[in-house]
This record gives structure tokens, C-alpha cells and sequence, in this order.
């Protein structure tokens, strides 16, 4: 199940209150300027600073270029 579209463009991350990527229901969304992670639960974003997941400089480069590769967009412009 994938998130719905009006839900992802409204998305913000609740530290930096910045636009997120979202890379998939397994992924879930990723803040690039914190290498964050926020995962899905059923369908619906956990957006919790706490259960965020932190990113490390390696796996942050890899979707960062995953990012740019598969032209994911933001959830909103900034």
C-alpha cells in the first residue's frame, strides 16, 4: 500500500519542519538534511523524532544518489 499522494505533499519533517522524500513503503521518507529516516507503518507515516531512524554517512550517500537517479521529488518545494 503505498501513501496517498494529498498525504505526501503536506508532509514535513517534524524536527526541521523541512520537505521529505518518500522512497517507497519499505523505505519510507528520508530527510536528507538529517540523514533521518522515517518509516510506515500499515500504510501510514510514523513521524515521531523519537522512532526516527538515523542514517549513516554511507547508506545518506546512497540514497541521496538514489534520490537524483530515480528523480524523486520532494513532498513540497521549500
Amino acid at each position: 500500500m503505498s501513501l496517498d499522494p494529498r498525504l505526501l505533499a503536506v508532509l514535513a519533517c517534524p524536527e526541521d519542519k523541512g520537505p521529505l522524500y518518500y522512497l517507497g513503503d519499505d523505505e519510507g521518507l528520508y530527510n536528507p538534511r538529517l540523514h533521518r529516516r522515517y518509516h510506515a507503518r500499515e500504510g501510514i507515516p510514523v513521524m515521531l523524532v523519537d522512532e526516527a531512524e538515523a542514517v549513516s554517512d554511507d547508506a545518506h550517500a546512497e540514497i541521496v544518489a538514489r534520490i537524483e537517479r530515480e528523480g524523486l521529488a520532494p513532498t513540497f518545494a521549500a
